[in-house]
């Protein structure tokens, strides 16, 4: 009698809990079409490090090189991260203002330029294969202690950027200050004074604590906010056909849950805010076609590098 095959899927990144319910609805449905094939286990880093790494503390930084050493089969990553370890065309996905709406973004990432850049991470004998896109928490925003109403307020201040060389270069274009540093430690820096605020999402503003110190949030939707499911290559190919086609198309249908939930999300941490008097700023057209017009260097410095991938995303 064969055993199930495992999969211990590791949730590294806020909001956690959005992420687990897409892993659950990844399971319930490669266990309605493969009963009893595969064993899937989803693990938070905590959970991981206890089960299966003898206690020893486990990082959102160890999750590649833990996939990379086949120690765990499953995760979801950073696109960012993603682009600087495997594939620079993946940074293509910070550019400011590259997706249209949610519609757009599903087209890309859905269909042939998704695929490619998926495909684009196995290769260099890469242990990392891309299975889906998913928001983690979709178009981001500015949480901070000021409002932005007009691209002159963002003249010197120091914001935190995602360590995109596209982002950072994106904050620099509009006058800004970045400061790179990791989300979870933007409650800190800004109670400390070394920012005023930084890129963040709507589902994380509550999970990080950031209204604790922010009573702004400056709804800018300057750029999405992009994770990847990814399996391990070698589990991969070690398994049949069948079961490739069964996980790459439940992993595609969690990943649009996620995304639907992402922006059902949003709208709940929205009334959040106005519930609890946290004011939410949008810019005017005038000034959001000033933000457009002021990173027009960030493409012009980009669009080479990319090839023609900026065009055939405007396209899609």
């Amino acid at each position: 009698m064969n055993h199930p095959r495992k999969i211990r899927w590791v949730l590294a990144h806020e909001p956690i809990e959005l992420f687990v319910r897409a892993a659950r609805k990844f399971s319930d449905e490669v266990n309605a079409r493969a009963a009893g094939q595969l064993d899937i286990e989803v693990l938070t880093l905590s959970e991981y490090a206890a089960k299966c790494n003898g206690g020893k503390k486990v990082t959102k930084h160890d999750l590649l090189d833990l996939m990379e050493s086949g120690a765990i089969e499953m995760s979801q990553m950073y696109t960012t991260w993603l682009g600087e370890r495997y594939s620079k065309d993946m940074n293509v996905l910070d550019l400011p203002f590259l997706f249209r709406d949610h519609d757009h973004a599903a087209r890309v990432l859905d269909g042939e330029i998704g695929r490619c850049l998926l495909d684009e991470l196995s290769v260099n004998n890469s242990n990392v294969k891309g299975l889906a896109f998913t928001y983690s928490g979709g178009f981001r925003m500015i949480p901070a202690r000021t409002e932005i109403n007009a691209m002159s307020d963002f003249a010197g201040l120091k914001v935190r950027s995602n360590r995109s060389p596209v982002a950072v270069d994106t904050f620099k274009a509009i006058g800004a200050e970045p400061v790179v540093m990791e989300l979870e430690d933007i409650t800190e820096a800004v109670e400390q004074g070394l920012i005023v605020g930084g890129e963040s999402t709507y589902p994380r503003f509550y999970a990080l604590n950031q209204n604790e110190v922010c009573e702004v949030i400056n709804d800018t939707a300057h750029s999405l906010f992009l994770t990847s499911i990814i399996v391990s290559s070698k589990f991969w190919d070690s398994l049949g056909g069948d079961l490739q086609t069964v996980i790459a198309e439940a992993a595609l249908n969690a990943a649009r849950f996620e995304r639907k939930e992402s922006v059902d999300d949003i709208a709940l941490v929205q009334q959040r805010c106005v519930d609890d008097g946290i004011r939410v700023v949008t810019l005017s057209e005038d000034e959001l076609g000033k933000f457009k017009e002021a990173v027009r260097p960030v493409y012009a410095k980009y669009e080479p590098i990319f090839g023609g991938l900026v065009e055939k995303i405007r396209s899609a």
